[in-house]
C-alpha cells in the first residue's frame, strides 16, 4: 500500500519509455487523462492497454490515478472489440506504492468511514481478463496493483515488495491475503513483516509471475498473450476466469461444484457449439461471443 521514498533512488528526469508499436491507435473515449496513458492495441484492436504515467513520482498510486484506471477499465469493459486488457507501468516502476502524501494525515475516523482503499477494488470485478505487465518497482500499492490482475508477466529487472511495515503500518488493499496465497505463508509473512523486496526470478519460483521477459520486450509480449486470448469466446473466457478465481473463496469440493456448473452453462451458448465443430470439421472457429 505505500514505500518509503528514501528506499527509492531520486527520479532526475521523466520516465517515458517508449510504447514498441509503429501503430498508435488513441483510447476510444476520447478522455483526456493526466495520470494514464490508454489505448487500443493488436492486429484488431482487440486489446485495451493502460499505461500509468506517473514518471516524475514512480507512478505513486494518487486517487487520482485510481479514479481514472477505473474509468479506462470501465470502459474497456463496455467495449465488444476488446477482449484482454494489459496494465503495466514505466521501465523504472510499475508502481512504487501508495501516495504517502495522500494519507499521511488520514484519521481512523477518516479511513473507516470514508472506506479508503475500497475503490481500488474496482480492477477485480473487470470480467474481462487483465495482465500485468511489470517492469521495475512493484512495491507496496503497485504490489498489490499487480496482484489484483488476472496474469502478471515480469520484466528481468522487476522487484515486489510490501514495505508498508517500515512506515509504521501493514497492507491494506490485498497484500497479505493475496501475496500470501500466491507465494505461501512462509515468503509473504518474512516480506510482510521485514519490508523486504524479491526479484522477477525469485517471483517465479515463488509462483507470484507467470514469465519473466527483457525490459524492452515484456510489453509486447503481454500484448501478445492478451490477443491469444481475445481470440476466443468472450464469454467462454470470462466463464473461465469466474472458475480459477473462485478457487481462491471456496473449498475443493464446492469449487468442484462450481465448475461443473460453469461447464454446464458453457451448453447454452451458441460459441461452444461452433467451438466443438470446427474441431470436428478440423477448421478455425469463429466464435461470435453468444
Amino acid at each position: 500500500m505505500a514505500v518509503l521514498r528514501v528506499l527509492l533512488p531520486r527520479v532526475r528526469g521523466p520516465l517515458r519509455p517508449p510504447i514498441h508499436s509503429s501503430v498508435w491507435r488513441p483510447f476510444a473515449s476520447g478522455a483526456n487523462f493526466e495520470y494514464i496513458i490508454a489505448e487500443k492495441r493488436g492486429k484488431n484492436n482487440t486489446v485495451g492497454l493502460i499505461k500509468l504515467n506517473r514518471p516524475k513520482a514512480l507512478n505513486a498510486l494518487c486517487n487520482g490515478l485510481i479514479e481514472e484506471l477505473n474509468q479506462a477499465l470501465k470502459t474497456f469493459q463496455e467495449d465488444p472489440a476488446v477482449g484482454a486488457i494489459v496494465l503495466t507501468g514505466g521501465d523504472k516502476a510499475f508502481a512504487a506504492g501508495a501516495d504517502i502524501k495522500e494519507m499521511q494525515n488520514m484519521s481512523f475516523q477518516e479511513c473507516y468511514s470514508q472506506k479508503f482503499l475500497n475503490h481500488w477494488d474496482c480492477i477485480t470485478q473487470v470480467k474481462k481478463p487483465v495482465i500485468a505487465a511489470v517492469n521495475g518497482y512493484a512495491l507496496g500499492g503497485g504490489c498489490e496493483l499487480a496482484m489484483m490482475c488476472d496474469i502478471i508477466y515480469a520484466g528481468e529487472k522487476a522487484q515486489f515488495g510490501q514495505p508498508e511495515i517500515l512506515l509504521g503500518t501493514i497492507p491494506g488493499a490485498g497484500g497479505t491475503q493475496r501475496l500470501t496465497r500466491a507465494v505461501g505463508k512462509s515468503l509473504a509473512m518474512e516480506m510482510v513483516l521485514t519490508g523486504d523486496r524479491i526479484s522477477a526470478q525469485d517471483a517465479k519460483q515463488a509462483g507470484l509471475v507467470s514469465k519473466i521477459f527483457p525490459v524492452e520486450t515484456l510489453v509486447e509480449e503481454a500484448i501478445q498473450c492478451a490477443e491469444r486470448i481475445a481470440s476466443n469466446s468472450k464469454i467462454i473466457v470470462a466463464i473461465a476466469k469466474e472458475s480459477v478465481n473462485a478457487a481462491f473463496e471456496m473449498t475443493l469440493t464446492e469449487g468442484n461444484k462450481l465448475e461443473k456448473k460453469l461447464f454446464y452453462s458453457t451448453f447454452a451458448t451458441d460459441d461452444r457449439k461452433e467451438g466443438m465443430a470446427a474441431f470436428v470439421e478440423k477448421r478455425k472457429a469463429n466464435f461470435r461471443d453468444q
